[in-house]
């Protein structure tokens, strides 16, 4: 343990060192300076907490059903929540459906002490990751009802291996673990647990969500006219290659092309060298001319999920680096799915390529070989979408599993 409280120790020391000239680190740092100040000056000391815990953006989507959920069915709870990145943090610290929302505190025994003395919850949610041992040690300690939900186990992990023990250890904090598949209850059941429940992947209520309150998207309606879509959504270079080639060989198939970041040296590359001619969504205007315009580039935020409802096909970025982006929010509105090679870890991809709802491609020519019998074969096209859409409707449910059994 003594190790694990070092290299906490030596990691925060190094995100301070480097914040001066990095961006992310700067804002975990600043985020985190006077944290129990401010969680005692905003936390009503009568409030009877649920304290929900995501690292990040993605994580938050999967807690978000479950907040919500929490609040509607539960109203005499307030609901904490904690980030431990900027990158999720900075963009739902005004979010609504919480009444207390911070960083985590680095997790050292003193921290995880103080931040349970003034939290004080009744009931700890942890979403898929984020294994803190010092926290969870205390609330164990605290008898605190403590839960883990979507969560996935795999044989490789720390738990499974012989110097696992004290992460072993940290699994005994929960009342209930709830994951994702069979093959996780199983690996949890070769350590003993039997308080795990094979609830599923929060996700798909998400994206169910999201698909039931899309946004009437005026620009991406007039743009598309009468032709069929193609959106591409959280591109990286090397997705951009194969879609501008993509594009040039179906001159009468409409684009949308949502980047992954805004980098403006990308967004020139795919208006010069789209044939069809290029908009951006930012400067259209009720007064833009679409005309035989083939592509629109999506340089701004929080369309995306909307605008895969105009869409007959799609495409996942970031296959050719770290992992693809949310397959389920196209899935979810019947849409085919292709993206790059790297998506092994995630395994609502893994499904939908078994099934046959999504292809898995390294070039050009296996995005094109997937792509034309789905433009020139309505059967096809047709069964294809009906895969997809039973796939994310047949696993929804998991949220209503989880709060019910937490609430029993």
């Amino acid at each position: 343990m003594w190790f694990y409280n070092f290299g906490l120790r030596l990691y925060a020391g190094i995100i301070r060192l480097v914040s001066a000239r990095h961006t992310k680190a700067r804002l975990w740092t600043e985020g985190r300076r006077d944290l129990f100040r401010r969680m005692e000056q905003t936390i009503d000391p009568a409030a009877r907490i649920v304290w929900i815990h995501v690292a990040s953006l993605g994580e938050f989507e999967q807690g978000r059903p479950i907040i919500e959920r929490i609040r509607k069915s539960h109203p005499e709870y307030k609901i904490l929540l904690t980030f431990f990145s900027p990158s999720g943090y900075e963009i739902r610290k005004d979010y609504k459906g919480a009444d207390y929302i911070f960083y985590l505190p680095i997790d050292t025994p003193a921290n995880a002490r103080r931040f349970i003395d003034i939290a004080r919850p009744e009931i700890a949610i942890f979403v898929k990751y984020e294994f803190w041992l010092n926290l969870l040690g205390e609330l164990r300690r605290r008898k605190i009802r403590s839960y883990i939900v979507s969560a996935i186990f795999r044989s490789n992990s720390v738990f499974f291996r012989p110097y696992g023990g004290m992460w072993r250890q940290a699994l005994e904090t929960f009342d209930v673990l709830f994951v994702q598949n069979d093959e996780s209850k199983k690996l949890l059941a070769e350590l003993g647990f039997d308080n795990v429940i094979v609830a599923g992947d929060t996700r798909f209520d998400r994206v169910a969500e999201i698909a039931r309150a899309a946004k009437h998207v005026d620009v991406v309606e007039r743009f598309r006219g009468d032709e069929r879509l193609f959106v591409a959504g959280s591109t990286w270079g090397a997705d951009e290659e194969l879609l501008i080639r993509l594009m040039n060989d179906n001159p009468d198939v409409k684009f949308v092309i949502a980047p992954h970041e805004m980098d403006e040296g990308r967004i020139r590359r795919l208006m010069s060298e789209t044939r069809g001619g290029a908009l951006r969504y930012t400067q259209c205007t009720p007064r833009t001319a679409y005309g035989s315009r083939q592509l629109l580039i999506l340089d701004t935020v929080g369309l995306l999920s909307s605008v895969y409802g105009y869409a007959t096909w799609s495409y996942i970025g970031g296959g050719f680096g770290v992992g693809i982006h949310n397959t389920l929010e196209a899935a979810t509105f019947g849409l085919p799915v292709a993206f790059g090679p790297n998506y092994s870890k995630f395994k609502e991809a893994r499904d939908l390529v078994t099934l046959g709802a999504a292809r898995s491609v390294t070039d050009y020519e296996e995005l094109r070989d997937w792509f034309v019998p789905l433009r020139d074969n309505e059967n096809h096209l047709q069964q294809t979408s009906r895969i997809a859409k039973d796939y994310t409707t047949r696993h929804q449910g998991a949220t209503e599993i989880i709060v019910k059994t937490v609430f029993r």
